[in-house]
C-alpha cells in the first residue's frame, strides 16, 4: 500500500475510521475483521494489536489459520470493532450472530483499559460455518473478498449467482461451486422451504428433519458406487466439478457430495413428514399383525419413485441397519404398536444415532490423503464386492493347496504329476487373486506406483489392470 493511502487513524487511544465496512449477514466477526482490514489493503494481523487476546488463532495440524475461525468480544471489544467499522452496535448485532456470545468468559484478570477478545473455531459458537460468495461481496462493498458466514446446508444456494457455497471448515482451496449447470439444486433450496413450514406446521424442528434425511441419502450417496442403474449422481458430480471430476473423482466425491445429494435430500425429507408415507411403511409392516418386511414394500417403492429412482426401493429395504430402516422406519412402527425404544431416545423418529451420522467431509479428505500415502487399510477402501470376490479367490487357492500331499504311497511319477498339478493350479489362483487385489487397490484409489510396487507387478501391467478391469469369474 503507498503511503498517501488512507489508513486508520489515532485519536488519543481510540482508532478512528476512515472507511465504512458493512456487515453480511450472518457474517463471522472474524470475517468482518478481515474485511476491514482488507478495505485499508493490510492483512488481518494489522488490526490485533487493538485487543487483548486471550488465546492464540486456531489452525488446522501444519496448515494456515482456520477459515472458520470466529472470534468473541467483551462489550469494550465490541464497541472497538464498532468504530473500526463505522457501523452502529446494533446492526452490528443483528448481522453477526456471534456479537454477544462468550461475555461471560472475559474476567477482570486483563490488563486495565485493555478490550479483551478470544478465539474460537465457528462451528462451536453459533453452527455451521461456509464460505459466502465473493460477487455479491463485491456488490455490497465494491470488493471482491472472501466473506465466511454462518450457514445452514439448506441455505448454501447463492440464487443471483448460481453458486452452492462450501463448507469452511476444511482447507481445501474451494470456496464455492458452480451451478449454473445444474439448476435443480437451487430450485431445491426453494422447495426447502415448503418442506420447513410443513415440519413446524407438525411440530417438528426443521433442523432435525433435514439431518435425518441428509443422513439417509449420504448413506446412499456412499453406496451408489455399486448401483449399475444410477446414472443422476454422477453426471451431477461431474458437471460440478467443471465438466469432468477425471483424475480427482475422489477428492469431488468428497467436496461436492452435500451439493450432489441436495436435491434428494429435499426430496427423502418431503416425503418422511407426509402422513401418506406413514400410512404406507405400517401397512408394511403388517400393522398389529407382525410380519417380515419385503423388500418390495410399497413404503420404500414410494420413496423411489419420489426421490426419481423407480428401481431403488428393493435397496433402500435391504439396507437394515441404515438411519432410514433401522432409525425411522423402525421408530415409527415402534411408536404405532407402543413398543419402547431399544436405544432409550423414546419415541423420537427424527433422532440419528452418532454412528449412522455422515462423515465430515474433512475426515474424508484426510483419509483420502492416508490412501494416496499408501497408509490406509485396503479392506476400508475396497467396495464389498470386490472385496468378497477376492477372498472367495483366496480361500479356493488355500482349499486347493490344502489337498496338495507330499507323501503318497503312489507310484513317484503319479505322485509328482499330482503334486505339480495341485501347486500350478494354486498358483494359478493366487495369481489372479493378485490381479484382483491390485484392481480393486486401483478403483479405490490408491496411486498405480503403490500398487505396483507392493504386488511387486510391472507398471505396464498396471496400466493394463486399471484399463481393462478384473478378470471375469469362471
Amino acid at each position: 500500500m503507498s503511503s498517501q493511502a488512507p489508513v486508520i487513524r489515532e485519536a488519543g487511544r481510540v482508532p478512528v475510521a476512515v472507511f465504512r465496512v458493512a456487515p453480511v449477514g450472518g457474517e463471522t466477526t472474524w470475517s468482518l475483521m478481515c474485511r476491514i482490514a482488507a478495505r485499508y489493503g493490510q492483512e488481518p494481523g494489522w488490526l490485533l494489536a487493538h485487543w487483548q487476546w486471550k488465546n492464540h488463532q486456531p489452525r488446522h495440524p501444519g496448515e494456515p489459520a482456520r477459515a472458520d475461525a470466529e472470534v468473541l468480544l467483551d462489550r469494550a471489544g465490541r464497541a472497538l470493532l464498532a468504530g473500526l467499522c463505522r457501523v452502529d452496535e446494533e446492526t452490528l448485532g443483528q448481522a453477526l450472530p456471534s456479537w454477544k456470545h462468550g461475555e461471560e468468559q472475559f474476567t477482570g484478570e486483563q490488563r486495565a483499559g485493555a478490550v479483551g477478545a478470544l478465539r474460537r473455531v465457528g462451528g462451536t459458537v453459533v453452527g455451521p460455518v461456509a464460505f459466502g460468495c465473493r460477487l455479491c461481496a463485491a456488490r455490497r462493498s465494491g470488493q471482491a473478498v472472501r466473506v465466511v458466514r454462518y450457514a445452514e446446508r439448506w441455505q448454501r444456494v447463492c440464487e443471483r449467482h448460481h453458486r452452492w457455497q462450501l463448507d469452511a471448515d476444511v482447507d481445501h482451496g474451494l470456496e464455492n461451486l458452480d451451478l449454473c449447470e445444474s439448476p435443480e439444486v437451487a430450485q431445491a433450496q426453494r422447495r426447502w422451504t415448503g418442506v420447513e413450514r410443513r415440519a413446524r406446521r407438525a411440530g417438528v424442528e426443521p433442523a432435525e428433519v433435514f439431518g435425518l434425511a441428509r443422513a439417509v441419502v449420504c448413506r446412499w450417496w456412499e453406496q451408489a458406487l455399486g448401483w449399475g442403474e444410477e446414472r443422476i449422481w454422477p453426471a451431477r458430480l461431474h458437471r460440478l466439478a467443471g465438466g469432468d471430476a477425471g483424475g480427482r473423482f475422489w477428492w469431488w466425491h468428497a467436496v461436492a457430495r452435500d451439493a450432489v445429494v441436495f436435491p434428494e435430500v429435499v426430496a427423502v425429507a418431503d416425503a418422511l413428514l407426509d402422513p401418506a408415507m406413514e400410512e404406507l411403511a405400517w401397512a408394511d409392516s403388517g400393522r398389529e399383525q407382525i410380519r417380515p418386511r419385503s423388500t418390495d414394500g410399497a413404503f420404500c417403492r414410494e420413496l423411489g419413485e419420489r426421490v426419481g429412482r423407480p428401481w431403488l426401493g428393493p435397496l433402500v429395504a435391504a439396507d437394515y441397519d441404515g438411519p432410514l430402516v433401522a432409525g425411522w422406519l423402525g421408530t415409527v412402527i415402534r411408536r404405532r404398536r407402543g413398543i419402547e425404544d431399544p436405544d432409550g431416545r423414546g419415541q423420537d423418529p427424527w433422532w440419528v444415532s452418532r454412528e449412522r451420522q455422515p462423515v465430515s467431509t474433512g475426515v474424508q479428505l484426510r483419509l483420502l490423503a492416508e490412501r494416496e500415502n499408501g497408509t490406509i487399510s485396503w479392506r476400508k477402501a475396497v467396495p464389498d464386492s470386490d472385496r468378497a470376490r477376492l477372498e472367495r479367490l483366496l480361500d479356493e487357492a488355500v482349499q486347493m493347496l490344502s489337498d496338495v500331499h507330499v507323501h503318497s504311497g503312489r507310484p513317484v511319477a503319479e505322485a509328482s504329476r499330482n503334486l505339480l498339478r495341485f501347486l500350478v493350479r494354486g498358483s494359478e489362483i493366487l495369481d489372479r487373486a493378485l490381479l484382483e487385489a491390485a484392481h480393486a487397490a486401483l478403483e479405490a484409489g490408491v496411486p498405480p506406483q503403490f500398487v505396483g510396487e507392493w504386488g511387486k507387478i510391472p507398471a505396464d501391467l498396471v496400466e493394463e489392470i486399471a484399463q481393462r478391469g478384473p478378470a471375469a469369474d469362471d
